[in-house]
């Protein structure tokens, strides 16, 4: 097998985590939300994940949400950005004007730190975390104690990933999180989106207000969205900003984008802890789209549905959850 290595260095002048393993690469950025910025496989020119260009850096930072792996905690929308918990009612700041809503969370846009870098023969890895304490900016507005940590290897089975959310504080602590996983189409250098087939493991469509909340109800799946779930549609058919029950087929939970031209396809597979999936595509505009493994619905507190059914999970004091993700090809 080729080089295998971690080390720090640079990415368009931000502080990065470099992991490279045979013909794979990958970039980790501390500092921008513990973002995985980059997977490509550099003898084939893949690149899997939306990257920012040089001259985006300034507005990536500004928004790092649609490039890349970023983490939302707690994810998506709440309303008038109330969060009911515990009996209590905590207010986070609205910060989509649009819907009047709280929107993805606190983790994916402040510094994370190292914790290791390493490798073996056959991987690198690297773990970045961030911890809130009371002294930590972030209390101010979501008054937990807890510690996050993303642990990703690089090897030739491609990257996985390890996330941990550790209950720091003596209070019952929201677990709710997802990825809003920017993944290219085309991914080949050279390719067309017209070229590519989505299919992800959706099960049932929640039905979204005018605020993008979900109302407690299902809609009907469309004969594309039919497609999605079994067979492969292209994933700029239409606009999509969608949310679905995750629906495990074969013990698994994934999404598959296919280069029908190449013959390569891409498995995002996520662990069954995710029992949700949003799906956005830019207004179905060509270059990437976002499958994300979400584990709660949106607004979870607010919705009066059963709290396994929506995903809507209590860490005790000293409790740990964990699950596992991986992105890789075949062919």
């Amino acid at each position: 097998m080729a080089e295998v290595q971690a080390y720090q260095g640079d990415y368009q002048s931000e502080e990065a985590v470099w992991l490279k393993a045979g013909t794979y690469e990958a970039v980790l950025l501390p500092r921008v939300g513990g973002n995985l910025i980059a997977f490509r496989d550099t003898k084939r020119n893949y690149r899997f994940l939306r990257e920012p260009r040089e001259d985006e850096m300034d507005t990536f930072r500004q928004g790092p949400g649609t490039y890349g792996i970023p983490v939302l905690f707690p994810p998506n929308r709440y309303e008038d950005g109330k969060f009911p918990w515990n009996g209590k009612t905590y207010q986070f700041p609205i910060n989509e004007p649009a819907t009047g809503n709280h929107l993805h969370g606190f983790l994916h846009t402040i510094p994370w730190e190292v914790e290791q870098i390493g490798q073996t023969e056959r991987e690198s890895f690297a773990t970045v975390k961030v911890t809130i304490t009371r002294e930590h900016p972030v209390y101010e507005v979501f008054p937990f104690e807890f510690t996050v940590k993303l642990r990703y290897t690089l090897g030739p089975d491609g990257l996985s990933q390890l996330v941990t959310v550790k209950n720091e504080g003596a209070e019952p602590l929201p677990c709710l999180i997802a990825f809003h996983t920017a993944i290219n189409a085309p991914f080949v250098q050279g390719g067309e989106a017209k070229d590519y087939l989505a299919q992800i493991t959706i099960g049932q469509r929640w039905e979204l207000n005018e605020r993008m909340l979900p109302t407690g109800k299902h809609q009907p799946l469309s004969p594309e969205e039919e497609k999605l779930k079994q067979g492969g549609v292209n994933p700029f058919f239409g606009p999509m900003d969608n949310h679905y029950t995750a629906a495990p087929q074969g013990g698994r939970n994934r999404m598959e984008l296919t280069d029908t031209k190449h013959g390569v396809t891409l498995v995002y597979d996520v662990g069954t802890s995710y029992k949700m999936w949003m799906v956005w595509n830019n207004g179905a505009t060509e270059g990437f789209f976002c499958p994300e493994p979400q584990m709660n619905l949106v607004n979870a507190p607010k919705v009066n549905l059963p709290a396994e059914e929506i995903g809507l999970i209590s860490l005790a004091p000293g409790e740990i959850w964990e699950e596992t993700a991986r992105l890789y090809t075949k062919e």
